[in-house]
């Protein structure tokens, strides 16, 4: 899987306080999810080896038509700061990924859950304006083979966590088709965005076209 995040730093020598456990950061972020879209229509779980379970929650479709697919377990641990020579088991960013299909795709969960487990088998930092390329069809038949990571907070609110620990940020995923992605890579996220918004792109539609670049 290609990405353009950052990478971890050493997790040879942790330390730090001790922070909640990897339980109630699930509990609290199912709750958050669920005060946000209500219950879950539907739940699937991934296991990586070497990493902890994810799971991927499904909710609606709303009154829109739109369905949600959000990630649980990729929060239970920070991401390090890149360039940190120790990393800090408490301290640092905490995430979750929210993809928004309008109809539903539920086999975009597969997606998610490689992208959720990436900062634990890859050791990456998944922040805004980076993007995850799974290398195939998010799902089949999908002209999208990455991701934009979008900034949080309009979508789902971040989630404060007891201390020391730092809050949970839910990043908006916008699938990218090649070319869009290409294009991002070297004109950067908000090149791409404003490419979006200026032809009005429904970047919850799951067969839409990609954006003209010229």
């Amino acid at each position: 899987m290609a990405h353009d995040f950052p990478h971890f730093g050493d997790f040879s020598q942790p330390g730090g306080d001790s922070g909640p456990t990897r339980q109630t950061v699930l509990t609290l972020v199912e709750a958050r999810l669920a005060g946000t879209f209500g219950e879950p229509t539907g739940r699937a779980a991934v296991t990586f080896v070497g990493a902890d379970r994810i799971e991927v929650l499904r909710f609606g479709p709303d009154a829109d038509g739109l369905v949600r697919y959000a990630t649980l377990g990729m929060a239970a641990a920070p991401m390090a700061d890149p360039t940190a020579a120790v990393a800090d088991p408490v301290r640092g960013p905490r995430a979750e990924l929210v993809l928004t299909v309008r109809g539903g795709r539920d086999e975009a969960h597969k997606a998610l859950a490689v992208f959720a487990a990436s900062p634990q088998v890859e050791g990456l930092v998944v922040a805004p304006g980076g993007s995850l390329d799974l290398g195939s069809p998010l799902w089949t038949g999908a002209p999208f083979t990455s991701v934009l990571a979008a900034e949080p907070g309009g979508l789902v609110e971040d989630l404060e966590l007891p201390g020391p620990a730092d809050p949970v940020s839910f990043l908006p995923l916008l699938p990218m088709t090649p070319n869009e992605a290409a294009f991002k890579r070297v004109q950067g996220a908000e090149a791409l965005q404003e490419r979006w918004l200026r032809h009005g792109t429904d970047l919850r539609d799951p067969g839409r076209r990609g954006v003209p670049l010229d």
